[in-house]
């Protein structure tokens, strides 16, 4: 059963032009077939998943997701709505620093992402320590043709300088830059209208695994 992403996005770019409660309890229903088509696509993919991955197998798709309204307490933005939907599988809760696979759809702004970025400093160094102890390991990992075929870059945050305790000169600085180990693939909106969705998303998130195992052993140790 594939998912009607035209559900989901009518709704998300209604909501962009009228983020305001009136609309939006005028088309609540609206809201609500978005979600259901969501948490059943949520569904799909948890299954498919637990088939390399049994972490996941008792995860469910109201675990995964998050709330409509948005915290306006500290943003400049008093729009009272989020303009994208998404879904965190993470065996360990949406708000572990365990590293699990978020999926994002937001018109124009969709992707797919994994690793762990709500992290201490502590737990920070103890990954930076990790990659450089085991250099050989995670450079097989991210520049494997089978994972940089999806995700170009490593981290979505780093240092300018190298991190201190560490050569300058290191070849591979550049990975302990990193402020956190994760990976990012956008897509466009047309990826899931796609009759493969399911099997593209498949290979995706193996090649996800892959990063989220070798993060994974270090936040476990120190959880």
């Amino acid at each position: 059963m594939r998912m009607n992403a035209e559900v989901i996005f009518r709704f998300l770019k209604d909501i962009n032009i009228h983020n305001d409660r009136d609309w939006f309890k005028e088309h609540k229903d609206e809201y609500e077939s978005a979600r259901i088509e969501f948490e059943n696509f949520l569904a799909q993919i948890i299954a498919r998943i637990s088939l390399f991955d049994e972490s996941v197998r008792n995860v469910q798709p109201g675990d995964c997701t998050y709330r409509i309204y948005r915290d306006l307490r500290f943003s400049q933005d008093k729009s009272p709505y989020k303009r994208h939907i998404g879904g965190y599988i993470n065996p360990k809760g949406k708000k572990s620093a365990h590293s699990g696979y978020y999926i994002h759809l937001e018109p124009n702004n969709c992707m797919l992402c994994s690793g762990s970025i709500c992290v201490t400093n502590e737990m920070q160094k103890a990954l930076r320590l990790a990659v450089y102890d085991n250099m050989d390991e995670f450079r097989a990992i991210v520049e494997d043709p089978a994972f940089s075929r999806f995700f170009l870059t490593i981290g979505f945050e780093k240092m300018k300088m190298a991190p201190k305790g560490y050569p300058k000169d290191y070849p591979y600085i550049d990975y302990l830059k990193c402020k956190d180990y994760s990976c990012c693939m956008n897509v466009a909106d047309s990826f899931f209208y796609k009759p493969d969705l399911l099997d593209t998303l498949d290979e995706v998130f193996k090649q996800m695994k892959r990063l989220n195992d070798f993060v994974n052993i270090t936040i476990d140790e120190m959880e």
